[in-house]
């Protein structure tokens, strides 16, 4: 543990000091046009589009989408309409990404459905991309730690990645990072966090659908492509406690259920005891059921001090003041995230979110696979092949994106049948 500890403590650190620096960009030289490839052009990766576009307007450079990668034709038209691409560098299909990939973009956006990211990411990497990578980028264990290895590349050869973790370039978050930075208010030693709300879409199946066509149009309920929403979404409170505590969970002890979902295979939601070790422990909360009450946020607590992640205050227990140092970060954090990417590479000290994004997924894994099983769960499960475990370590979520790109189709997983942890008593 103590490694990423280590590691952890020197990204807040790292995401702090880019922030620190708002206008280094305009006394680096020219300004520059980036050529941007998009792989996934869906609504989030049309929006990460727009954002990179705009971050790259307020630091006096500009954005092109000179090619674009997606699954369906539908979504391409409309990416070539929107953002001018030429017709030739629009593909279509599981091995799109490679030709988008093997066009002269400098920064490749990765923003297909989640499964698809660690060998998306692991390509980009090796033709010498930056990447601009929509978190979540695994779905189990083994795609985290091919996530890592290729963000381990990608430091060597000093390209940039950047993650969809935007509270990581948000003000308020910066702020707190620096307060516990600073030793001020003390450790952390516990706290709870949330991302509960109404259910998502759902797309029906269509006539024209293959498995494959239907999962990934309706991925967002298939763990297998998904995650399931403790890491598609909840990771983003997953992400803000690992960084704020300065490591990942040792282990994880978890419930969960399925109860209004007519599509997939995911659960309503989740409630997870993340064990940091050392007495800390943090308490997660996530669900996706409409008609409920809505909570997203964080909460901590050190011995002097509570605090909720988007506060722009910290309560001292004696009820004196905390003076929060001024991170310039106050504007839309989707946007800042590209410019931090941008000035990272303008000035050749890039920023490498991989692995502390990479962790955090496998925080919110190791959570969904304890209330599936409703076993405790050690994180070495996971991360250590020196523990190899057929249940945890290698364990593979199918269809896999490799099985998307190479077969004509995929077998559909059982749907509307869901993970029933422990067993009957006799």
């Amino acid at each position: 543990m103590d490694n990423r500890r280590s590691f952890m403590k020197k990204s807040a650190v790292f995401s702090a000091a880019m922030a620190a620096a708002p206008s280094i960009v305009r006394a680096q030289g020219a300004a520059r046009t980036f050529k941007v490839g998009l792989i996934g052009a869906g609504g989030r990766g049309s929006g990460a589009a727009n954002q990179l576009i705009e971050a790259a307007k307020n630091l006096g450079h500009s954005v092109k989408i000179t090619a674009v990668a997606d699954f369906f034709q539908d979504r391409i038209d409309k990416a070539v309409a929107k953002f001018g691409v030429p017709a030739d560098k629009a593909f279509v299909g599981g091995d799109a990404f490679r030709k988008v990939i093997a066009t002269d973009c400098d920064i490749v956006i990765l923003a297909a459905p989640p499964c698809f990211r660690p060998p998306h990411f692991e390509a980009a990497i090796k033709a010498g991309k930056h990447v601009f990578a929509e978190k979540p980028v695994a779905v189990d264990g083994a795609g985290v730690r091919r996530f890592m290895a290729a963000a381990a590349e990608a430091k060597a050869k000093k390209l940039a990645v950047v993650a969809g973790t935007q509270r990581r370039h948000q003000g308020v978050y910066l702020q707190k990072a620096r307060l516990l930075e600073s030793g001020k208010i003390g450790k952390i030693n516990g706290g709870a966090v949330y991302w509960n709300m109404g259910a998502l879409w759902v797309r029906d199946r269509r006539p024209t659908d293959t498995n494959a066509g239907y999962l990934a149009n309706n991925w967002v309920n298939w763990m297998e492509v998904s995650g399931d929403h403790i890491v598609e979404q909840h990771v983003h409170q997953l992400d803000v406690a690992n960084w704020f505590i300065g490591c990942v969970p040792e282990k994880a002890t978890a419930i969960g259920a399925r109860h209004r979902r007519r599509s997939g295979n995911q659960y309503d939601c989740f409630a997870v005891d993340f064990d940091y070790g050392d007495g800390v422990h943090i308490a997660s909360m996530c669900r996706q059921i409409s008609g409920c009450s809505g909570n997203v946020s964080e909460h901590f607590r050190t011995p002097n001090c509570e605090f909720i992640g988007q506060s722009r205050s910290v309560k001292m227990l004696d009820g004196s003041a905390v003076e929060l140092e001024d991170c310039a970060h106050t504007g839309n954090p989707y946007v800042h995230e590209h410019e931090d990417l941008l000035k990272g590479i303008v000035s050749g000290d890039v920023l490498n979110e991989g692995e502390q994004v990479a962790l955090s997924c496998a925080t919110a894994i190791l959570g969904r696979i304890a209330a599936y099983t409703g076993q405790t769960v050690l994180m070495s499960k996971l991360l250590d092949p020196k523990d190899n475990d057929p249940d945890y370590y290698k364990q593979i979520c199918t269809p896999t994106a490799d099985d998307f790109e190479k077969s004509g189709d995929v077998v559909l997983p059982a749907e509307n049948v869901a993970p029933v942890p422990g067993k009957d008593k006799k």
